[in-house]
Formats: structure tokens, C-alpha cells, sequence
């Protein structure tokens, strides 16, 4: 058995408990916030969405994380590539929703897509560093 990966482990447990302490900063005090930015509450109730989903996926991505991080690396260091690609789409994609929401910057919502597909990039290269059954 493999000793698990120290650096996806590590980036795992920081993600995952930056993630929860959003999602709880989301359900306790987001909408306190936007209201004392004087947002309208249509508008607020939007920007909740979207930092919710920002801390949805940024949770999900952390268990991936903590996942990989206990594969063998038959893969060399492709687990750490797909690694390094969860963890771009996790600033790219839930950091620019979270600054988009605490700061009011809409423009940022072009660089979310771009987490997006570091996601769907690493999603498939993870299929690479599954080992075959004749592997030593």
C-alpha cells in the first residue's frame, strides 16, 4: 500500500476547511453583508447563489483532492497534474465567484469558465492514471 500523497493531502485539508468556513460565511453572514452594501435584494439573493455554488464546488473538488491523494502513482506525476488542475479550478472557478460577490465585480464572472474547464480537464486526464491490471 502506497503512503498517500503529502502535498494533495495537505492541499485537501486546506481547501476543505476554507471551503467550510465559506459555505458557513455564506449561510451566517453573506446576507448581512450585501445588505449593508445597500444591494437590492433581488440582487442579493443572486449573489448568495452564487457564492453558495463557488462553495459547493470549491467542498466538492476537496474531497477529490483528498481522494487523489491516496492513489497509487502508477501515473508518475499525473495525479499530481489533475492535483494542480482541481486546485486551479478551485480559485479560478469558486475564487472569482467569491471575490465577484464580496466586492461587486461582475466582470470577474468571465474568469469562472475558466475553472470550469481546469475541472473538466482534470476530470478526464484522471481516466490516464487509472494503472492497467498488467502493470508491475
Amino acid at each position: 500500500m502506497n503512503p498517500p500523497d503529502r502535498f494533495l493531502l495537505v492541499a485537501a485539508a486546506i481547501t476543505g476547511a476554507t471551503g467550510v468556513a465559506l459555505g458557513a460565511f455564506a449561510a451566517h453572514g453573506l446576507d448581512g453583508f450585501l445588505q449593508s452594501q445597500g444591494l437590492e435584494p433581488d440582487l442579493i439573493a443572486k449573489r448568495v447563489d452564487q457564492f453558495e455554488t463557488g462553495s459547493r464546488y470549491h467542498l466538492v473538488h476537496a474531497v477529490v483532492l483528498l481522494a487523489l491523494s491516496g492513489l497509487p502513482s502508477h501515473g508518475g506525476s499525473m495525479v499530481r497534474r489533475v492535483g494542480g488542475l482541481f486546485l486551479a479550478g478551485i480559485a479560478l472557478f469558486s475564487g472569482s465567484l467569491y471575490v465577484l460577490v464580496l466586492t461587486g465585480t461582475p466582470w470577474l464572472g468571465a474568469i469562472t469558465p475558466l475553472g470550469g474547464v481546469a475541472w473538466i480537464i482534470a476530470w478526464v486526464l484522471l481516466a490516464f492514471c487509472v494503472p492497467r491490471r498488467n502493470a508491475p
